[in-house]
């Protein structure tokens, strides 16, 4: 989508033309599991994108060294979320980390599959209340690494916030047009195999 036509830097092909960016605040935040709502994603302020490193495979030759690509990494991403004043976002992700270990007794499930849920990160264009989505990350085999409940403050005027670290298995990668842009299929079957649940329209 182009802004002005003579304002941006010259490509190789010479066409000065700017193109619009994606606005940090244009998103919406899904939790997808039995322990959440549609609560969560109207008190989300902020999430991170997701990060993807790998391990080098160092292989030492005659003289120097080469280096492949090892196993990659998907990294936490972070969650703000606003603490409501019925509670129901506390509610909620207190019920996930009971899903994960039943503090109170003690006790732990013997499967992922038992606990971990799904999350889905869009960036939106603006519209309101259909707005089209731009890009899209599916998250599989989610589960809370942290969560933070926030603090209180007689000083200053700011609401509380919980944050999460959320740990993942696998992200996909979607194009505006429904493609998935890391493995290039046109149906996704990530959340499926993590949660067997269903894929998000």
């Amino acid at each position: 989508m182009a802004v002005l036509t003579s304002l941006g830097i010259p490509d190789v092909t010479g066409n000065t033309t700017t193109l619009m960016p994606k606005l940090s605040y244009r998103f919406r935040v899904t939790f997808i599991g039995d322990a959440f709502t549609a609560t969560p994603t109207r008190n989300v302020m902020q999430v991170s994108r997701p990060s993807l490193s790998h391990d080098p495979v160092q292989i030492d030759a005659y003289n120097s060294r080469i280096y492949l690509l090892g196993k990659h990494t998907w990294e936490p991403v972070q969650v703000v979320l606003r603490d409501d004043v019925d509670s129901i976002v506390l509610k909620e992700i207190n019920n996930q980390m009971n899903r994960q270990v039943d503090h109170a007794l003690q006790s732990s499930v013997k499967s992922g599959s038992a606990y971990k849920f799904s999350m889905i990160v869009e960036t939106l264009d603006g519209g309101n209340p259909n707005p089209g989505v731009l890009d899209r990350f599916e998250f599989a085999g989610c589960y809370i690494q942290t969560v933070n409940y926030g603090d209180m403050n007689y000083g200053d005027s700011n609401m509380v916030t919980t944050q999460m670290q959320i740990r993942y298995d696998n992200c996909e990668i979607y194009d505006a047009n429904g493609r998935a842009t890391l493995t290039g299929a046109t149906q996704d079957q990530t959340l499926v195999n993590a949660t067997g649940g269903q894929v998000a329209d």
